[in-house]
């Protein structure tokens, strides 16, 4: 059985390991035949840096580790190019300057070729040693992953202006290449957003963006056919230790890891959870590993925008965006929280929903900790087995218990600013997040109740109210027939008004009326 290539990230590495490599080589040969700039977004634990290490081995002609590829008999291996591999999650930008960082990776490549640069400065340094490499070696391939990274990484209001001085370093840096194309074979580039101000995408009007689309909506992250075929013997181990058919297997792994999409139909797994699901056998959310959002915790929290599920969007969102002018929505769907759905029946807009259980999970738990920190300190898995065994049992005092305790964690600014927003958002995280956790149905969405708690007996209906009466939300509620769609459903429905108040900072009126 071959291995599970758990955080190995280069090709090389993958094959002398014995590990498991999906091959995306006869994609990898459409991209070179057809063109010659192009610029992937993709979130972090996706698959960009293999995909890269990929290309790189490729063009410096190492035939061996592509054995039994697609690609083996249908690459010219006589026909090598010069590499500049440039990984700005392996540079090293928080202890120096991004300048020195940059001028060390291009020394090092430089002493790799046995070039000699004589110039000053990044910039300079860039296009000599393009231009040096070319006379040397041929055309040079340009690999950067990450490009994006040493602005991702100061996103946080207390740090913003090191992204801005970043931002405005790799504004030159990148200006190099628009009048370097006589020097370049290849030119790949991988990030999580598209930044405007940084000329990568002013200059290179040439660079094509592969994101959206059919065509290579499954450059990375897994298939189901890929899962089942590669992965086979590992999904016959987990499903025999699980004590589970494999058909059951594949059907929690799909809820759980895959649902990623680029196009609204071809869909993927991440490999991350994937990988660590198939070598743990144990379904879990290992998407938490990958590290805690603060910036984008942040900008939910200033927008007071937390309802996210299953909005419609236009095209245009998906384009670049600055960091004095952060769309929510874009920033979400670029972090991998947040993916397409299906197409909108309207031109150019698409579904956005939260991929799967473990990323909506994961956003949750990051969000309730954020809001309402008690609630961590408390185990925010107990508080929620408690909600819901409250709403099993239709107790719903303990289920104003457990939401005042909840509110009452919430900063005094919150208060001050008397934000309904944020009310109602902690409210549509905590329901929501039951609804992952418990496996509950729990609706929110516009033309509906608040929040809808759907229990194998009882239907409960919220409708929460600011600085106004428990008998408004209850009037809302009756005179939109919110209880309308579940009438057919034979349960017991439960009108439950709530109302907060900024003097009180909580709950000063609830009332419940049965429909």
């Amino acid at each position: 059985m071959k291995n599970l290539p758990i955080g190995i990230q280069t090709l090389t590495e993958i094959r002398e390991l014995n590990g498991i490599y999906v091959d995306k080589t006869k994609i990898l040969h459409k991209l070179i035949a057809t063109g010659k700039y192009y610029f992937l977004s993709r979130p972090r634990r996706a698959g960009k840096s293999l995909l890269i290490s990929t290309f790189k081995e490729l063009f410096k002609g190492n035939k061996t580790v592509f054995k039994d590829l697609w690609i083996e008999p249908h690459w010219d291996w006589a026909q090598t190019s010069p590499v500049i591999h440039l990984s700005f999650d392996a540079m090293d930008y928080q202890t120096q300057s991004l300048g020195d960082a940059l001028t060390n990776a291009l020394n090092h490549h430089a002493k790799d070729y046995g070039i000699r640069l004589k110039t000053k400065g990044f910039k300079q340094r860039f296009e000599e040693l393009l231009i040096a490499l070319s006379k040397k070696h041929g055309r040079v391939v340009l690999l950067i992953d990450e490009y994006d990274k040493p602005i991702i990484d100061y996103l946080e209001s207390t740090k913003i202006e090191q992204a801005k001085a970043n931002r405005d370093t790799l504004r030159d840096f990148y200006g190099i290449l628009k009048n370097s194309d006589a020097h370049l074979r290849f030119v790949f580039i991988t990030g999580i957003s598209k930044f405007s101000k940084v000329s990568l995408f002013s200059h290179l009007n040439n660079l094509e963006d592969i994101t959206i689309g059919r065509s290579f909506a499954a450059l990375t992250g897994y298939t189901q056919e890929e899962l089942e075929s590669y992965f086979a013997e590992h999904l016959e181990a987990a499903a025999k230790t699980l004590n589970i058919s494999l058909e059951e297997l594949l059907e929690q792994m799909k809820i759980w890891y895959n649902g990623y999409s680029w196009d609204g139909e071809v869909r993927v797994y991440n490999p991350f959870g994937t990988l660590n699901f198939l070598k743990k056998q144990e379904f879990h959310n290992y998407w938490m590993a990958t590290g805690n959002p603060r910036f984008l915790m942040e900008q939910m929290k200033k927008q007071t925008h937390f309802n996210v599920e299953n909005i419609s969007v236009n095209s245009i969102i998906f384009e670049k965006f600055d960091i004095e002018n952060i769309e929510i929505i874009s920033l979400m769907f670029q972090t991998g929280y947040l993916t397409i759905k299906e197409r909108d029946p309207r031109p150019s807009h698409y579904i956005l929903d939260y991929p799967n259980k473990e990323v909506r999970e994961s956003m949750y738990q990051f969000l309730m900790d954020d809001l309402a920190p008690s609630i961590y300190r408390k185990d925010t898995g107990r508080v929620m087995l408690d909600l819901n065994e409250a709403f099993l049992t239709k107790n719903l005092k303990k289920v104003r218990k457990i939401l005042e305790s909840i509110l009452a964690d919430l900063p005094v600014e919150a208060y001050m600013k008397q934000t309904e927003g944020l009310y109602h958002g902690l409210v549509h995280i905590l329901f929501n997040y039951l609804g992952v956790f418990i496996q509950s149905e729990v609706h929110s969405s516009q033309g509906h109740a608040d929040s809808v708690v759907e229990t194998p007996t009882d239907v409960f209906l919220f409708e929460f109210k600011f600085n106004k009466t428990a008998d408004a939300a209850l009037i809302q509620i009756e005179e939109n027939d919110y209880a309308g769609k579940y009438r057919a459903s034979g349960k017991a429905i439960t009108a439950i008004g709530v109302n907060f108040n900024a003097e009180v900072r909580g709950i000063d009126d609830w009332k419940e009326k049965m429909i």
